[in-house]
């Protein structure tokens, strides 16, 4: 399966926060559209970084209060790990629990045009053993 296929399903709707947007806006956004992660966008399509709850968490930690009203651009992951459409769903998964990512946006001629979750590949994943076993029982009953 690729994750073109994921996309068809749940749609290509990105919710996105500007860098400069405070970090109490941020979880307004993740609560609002109650999202784990925000892709960090100046103009809705291209990716300047990505931002999670667990990021807004360990800077808390890290700096306490002070942080709500921090920028987005500050506490956001830079180094955002993307794939196309045409990712294969298995290599993707392979790929995000190796490096303990739960959320990649989809990159599509150098725009966004999605993201999925580790639930979202988890999803495909046991759909597609459904899918096999119901096959597979259906088979032995002939």
């Amino acid at each position: 399966m690729l994750i073109g296929t994921i996309l068809q399903g749940k749609g290509a709707d990105v919710t996105t926060v500007r860098p400069e947007a405070t970090v109490t806006e941020l979880l307004e956004l993740l609560a609002e559209h109650n999202i784990g992660a925000v892709v960090v966008s100046e103009d809705g399509s291209s990716i300047a970084g990505i931002v999670s709850e667990r990021d807004v968490v360990r800077r808390l930690n890290d700096r306490g209060a002070d942080v709500l009203t921090a920028p987005v651009s500050s506490i956001m992951t830079t180094d955002v790990r993307t794939c196309p459409p045409t990712a294969d769903v298995d290599d993707l998964r392979q790929t995000m629990t190796t490096h303990r990512i739960r959320h990649v946006p989809v990159v599509a001629d150098d725009r966004l045009a999605g993201i999925v979750s580790i639930g979202d590949v988890v999803k495909s994943a046991i759909e597609s053993l459904e899918t096999e076993k119901a096959y597979l029982v259906d088979y032995l009953h002939r």
